[in-house]
């Protein structure tokens, strides 16, 4: 007689949690290239740490709001140094070198430069979380690399590239790198509301230092620069920062570090639709590659997928479960006759046991 099996149920969850985490990853790499074309305005009425504080200010407000509507508590004790870490290093210092190296630099460097975040995310989420590198996702990251350096390439003006912008941008990706590593155990502690909401803050308190700048330049500044401030606050920061945090929660830094390459690629096309940039051929040979680098990043194998689908403990298609104790040819115990809890003594096992090709244990990628 053939048993019912769980399977179909129980992946149905976790397929849902999978296609709202994905979700969550295209709408905060399509508000991050925004970001980009918002900078344009903002950037040249705003000195580089007055728009970074100005656009966490904003970030706060929002997020605060939710907060309190939702009566989010604080986050626990243990993730504290996770918040604070990316506070400081993603959300402060980040945001203020990549605003100043953009302003030494021509577009198409500070996009090479940048682009180099993503590798450091997979090198030390490998190191430091023990995060898996698949072909798959070594492969797709070496792609989408090679495309954002064709749009890069294709985007430099042929203007001077000082060495400080340079260092500034190579900075901010190391920031970014670590501000992602550092914000991954965090999440396992507290929400992704609770991670982004005192990450903005914390990276808010370490631009202090340029509020006198910025209510100088708020003074001076016309109302299309400071909407696209606020702008990039709201949208770019509270919202894509908090979905980024969701879709992080429930897979691994090196994965989602990878899915931020089709950032060149919509910024390309967002520059061309609403900038009247028409890109080249190199520009959107590189954007295609970019895009299909995270395709590639993002796939699975089909002996993984199929791990996936099967829940943890869950009994695999095929004959009828053998009953505890009664694997390698034991009889079932008979009436009257003492038995071992079930996942106890020395004929019980477990679906690690069986099948291996077809299992997800704990541990396992």
């Amino acid at each position: 007689m053939m048993n019912a099996s769980p399977v179909g149920t129980s992946a149905s969850p976790r397929r849902r949690d999978g296609l709202l985490a994905a979700a969550a990853a295209v709408v905060t790499v399509g508000l991050w290239a925004s970001a980009f074309v918002s900078i344009r305005s903002a950037g040249a009425a705003y000195a580089p740490g007055a728009l970074a504080l100005g656009r966490l200010l904003s970030g706060v407000l929002v997020l605060g709001a939710v907060c309190a509507v939702r009566r989010e508590g604080l986050p626990p004790r243990g993730a504290w140094r996770g918040i604070a870490v990316s506070g400081v290093l993603w959300f402060g210092f980040y945001m203020v070198a990549l605003n100043w190296g953009e302003q030494q630099v021509d577009a198409g460097t500070a996009a090479l430069v940048v682009n180099v975040g993503p590798i450091l995310i997979a090198l030390l989420g490998s190191r430091l979380l023990g995060d898996a590198m698949p072909p798959r996702l070594l492969a797709g990251m070496a792609v989408s690399f090679a495309g954002a350096v064709a749009v890069g390439l294709s985007m430099s003006g042929g203007g001077g590239s000082s060495v400080l912008g340079v260092v500034l941008c190579l900075l901010a990706a190391v920031a970014y790198a670590g501000g992602v590593v550092a914000q991954k155990p965090a999440l396992g502690r507290a929400s992704a509301l609770q991670v982004t909401t005192y990450g903005c803050l914390i990276g808010a308190v370490v631009c202090l230092p340029f509020a006198g700048q910025l209510v100088h330049d708020a003074a001076d500044a016309p109302v299309p620069a400071t909407l696209n401030m606020v702008y990039l606050g709201v949208f770019p920061t509270a919202l894509a920062f908090t979905t980024w945090a969701y879709a992080l929660a429930r897979t691994s830094a090196s994965r989602m570090g990878a899915t931020t390459y089709a950032v060149p690629a919509l910024v390309v096309l967002m520059s061309w639709l609403f900038l009247d940039e028409v890109p080249g051929l190199m520009t959107l040979a590189g954007g295609v590659l970019c895009l299909a680098g995270v395709a590639v990043s993002r796939s699975r194998s089909r002996s993984a997928a199929i791990a996936a689908t099967v829940p943890e403990g869950a009994a695999v298609s095929g004959p009828a479960t053998v009953p505890a104790g009664a694997r390698g040819g034991t009889t079932a115990p008979t009436a009257g006759t003492p038995t071992a809890p079930s996942g106890t003594g020395a004929g019980a096992t477990s679906a690690c046991d069986e099948e291996p090709a077809a299992r997800s244990c704990p541990g396992e990628a």
